[in-house]
C-alpha cells in the first residue's frame, strides 16, 4: 500500500459520525447510497470547510505533495477546470504572482486571479483561446477532464483517452523546457503509444493515484516531468 500524503493523513485523521440514509418511497437505492457515500465522505466535509468548490482540489493537493510542482510565479492552464476546486488550489500555491488560466465546458463560477474561458476544449478555436491569454510559456498543463460516461467501460476509457491526447498535444506546444504535464486517465493508465511518445518528450513518467480518489474509481493520473522541448 503506497504511503499517505500529509493531506490524505490529515483528512483520515478528523473523526466524524456516520450518517445513514433512510430509504425514501420516491428515491432509488442508487441515489440514497451517492447520498450516503457523500455526507460519509471525509473528503466532502474537509473541502466544504477550507472553502474548496470541491474534493478533487485534494487530488491536486496530493499530487503536488508527490511531486512538488505548484509554487510562486507558475503559469498554469486547468483544463476542465470546473467547478473551480484546482484552479482555486493553484491560485493559492501562486500566492500572488503567476498566472493561471482555465477552461471548462461547464459554467464555473470567477475564480479571483485566474481567467476562465466556458467552452468545449475540443472545438477548432479552443486551443488559440487559452494561447492568447498566456503571457508565456506554461509551466504546468493539468487535466481533470473525463468524457461523459456511457457505463460500457471500454468506451468510456477510448473517450477519455482521446481527451487526454488533445490535452497532451496542447502541452507540447505550450509548455517551457522542464515543465511537467498532468492528465487524468482510467483502468491502467495511458495507452502504450501515447505513454512512449511522453517519455520521448519528458524526462520521467509515472501514474499516481491520489488517496482523495474514490477506493471505487477506475481514475488514475499521469505524470509527465521535465519537458525536453521548450
Amino acid at each position: 500500500m503506497p504511503k499517505l500524503t500529509k493531506s490524505a493523513k490529515l483528512v483520515r485523521g478528523r473523526k466524524s459520525l456516520t450518517v445513514r440514509v433512510k430509504t425514501a418511497k420516491y428515491h432509488k437505492a442508487s441515489s440514497n447510497r451517492w447520498l450516503e457515500r457523500q455526507l460519509n465522505d471525509p473528503y466532502v466535509a474537509e473541502s466544504k470547510r477550507l472553502g474548496y468548490r470541491s474534493r478533487a482540489a485534494f487530488k491536486l493537493i496530493q499530487l503536488d505533495e508527490k511531486y512538488k510542482f505548484l509554487g510562486k510565479g507558475k503559469t498554469i492552464v486547468d483544463l476542465g477546470c470546473a467547478p473551480g476546486g484546482w484552479t482555486q488550489v493553484a491560485v493559492m500555491r501562486n500566492k500572488g504572482s503567476g498566472q493561471v488560466v482555465g477552461i471548462d465546458i461547464l459554467e464555473c463560477a470567477p475564480v479571483e486571479g485566474a481567467s476562465l474561458i466556458c467552452q468545449d476544449f475540443t472545438a477548432d478555436d479552443a486551443p488559440d483561446k487559452l494561447k492568447a491569454l498566456l503571457n508565456g510559456p506554461a509551466d504546468i498543463v493539468m487535466s481533470d477532464m473525463a468524457a461523459n460516461t456511457t457505463g460500457h467501460q471500454q468506451t468510456d476509457h477510448l473517450r477519455t483517452i482521446a481527451l487526454v491526447e488533445a490535452a497532451y498535444q496542447f502541452a507540447k506546444e505550450v509548455l517551457a523546457k522542464g515543465g511537467i504535464f498532468i492528465a487524468k486517465v482510467f483502468q491502467g493508465g495511458a495507452e502504450g503509444e501515447l505513454l512512449a511518445d511522453m517519455k520521448k518528450n519528458f524526462a520521467k513518467v509515472s501514474h499516481f493515484k491520489p488517496d482523495a480518489s474514490r477506493q471505487g474509481s477506475p481514475e488514475t493520473y499521469v505524470v509527465a516531468q521535465g519537458f525536453r522541448g521548450g
